[in-house]
């Protein structure tokens, strides 16, 4: 049996009391909420959210404090399964949410099946579910971060590369570090240009390992074919600048290029990719391929 946190907190903070504290190399089950707490159904989706708490959305299980976990430190945390619980996701626009805000005087919700390996969009259209992770990411070393908001820390990242079988290296800002969970989803491409994916409750496993001086960029993600430098920032266009930089920085650290050698291969080889456009603050990644690169 493994640890498990069930605990939500709906902030990145040092000030969050740990909900479990464990050894570097501990694997460790976040039994996570969808994004709304629960609070939407089939039965109430339709009453326009008259009793919905807004301040309940972005749960997050946690915190997790990781023995040895000192600011400096690099936190990895290898995804190794993502289990939806549920037999429903929520799908949400609305007048103050999403790319088509404008064009909605109100909130609009489906609640959808998932069933047979499927989210069913419709009697037509059914999406094999690729369960992902919308907020993950450590307290950062100021003040706290609301969960819906991305930054370095990684938060509500929504990159729908952070699934079962890669692994996401965060910064450690505070002693232990302080990793919390949440915002599931069954589906969700990139950009998440409604403002949500298939909102669903899931139990995410992880396994937590402290790095110590480790020169790599933070928030990055490993599968077995890329690396992937993240950022955050007010604009797309500021995202997309600073996941690049971070990818030159990456090269140039890991595989001693030049930065003129680190640019131009990630120009002809390395795509950038928009994770989502909906947050207060916009993401990006670069994925860069192993296979040009030498490993150590």
């Amino acid at each position: 049996m493994y640890p498990t946190i069930t605990n939500s907190n709906y902030s990145f903070s040092k000030e969050n009391e740990p909900a479990a504290t464990v050894p570097s190399g501990t694997t460790v089950k976040f039994s996570a909420t969808d994004a709304f707490g629960g609070q939407i159904t089939r039965q109430n989706a339709k009453d326009g959210l008259k009793n919905f708490d807004w301040n309940r959305v972005n749960p997050a299980a946690g915190p997790l404090k990781v023995e040895g976990a000192q600011p400096g430190d690099v936190l990895k945390v290898e995804i190794l399964d993502i289990q939806i619980t549920g037999d429903t996701a929520v799908l949400m626009t609305g007048n103050a949410l999403g790319v088509c805000k404008e064009f909605f005087d109100d909130n609009h919700i489906r609640v959808v099946d998932i069933a047979d390996g499927c989210v069913v969009f419709s009697p037509e259209i059914k999406l094999p579910i690729r369960p992902m992770v919308g907020v993950i990411g450590v307290a950062p070393a100021a003040e706290a971060v609301n969960n819906g908001t991305p930054g370095e820390h990684g938060g509500n990242m929504d990159c729908k590369e952070i699934t079962a079988g890669s692994t996401l290296y965060l910064p450690v800002n505070v002693e232990g570090a302080l990793l919390s969970i949440g915002d599931a989803h069954a589906a969700m491409a990139d950009g998440e240009s409604s403002g949500t994916g298939a909102e669903a409750p899931a139990d995410i496993l992880v396994k937590v390992e402290v790095l110590k001086n480790c020169p790599w960029p933070t928030p990055l993600i490993e599968n077995d074919t890329h690396y992937m430098p993240l950022a955050s920032a007010l604009t797309a266009d500021e995202a997309i600048d600073n996941a690049v930089l971070k990818g030159v920085g990456f090269l140039m650290n890991t595989q001693g290029m030049t930065r003129f050698d680190a640019i131009t291969l990630i120009s002809l080889a390395a795509d950038v990719r928009i994770c989502q456009v909906v947050d207060p603050l916009k993401t990006a990644r670069l994925n860069i391929q192993k296979s040009l690169l030498k490993q150590n």
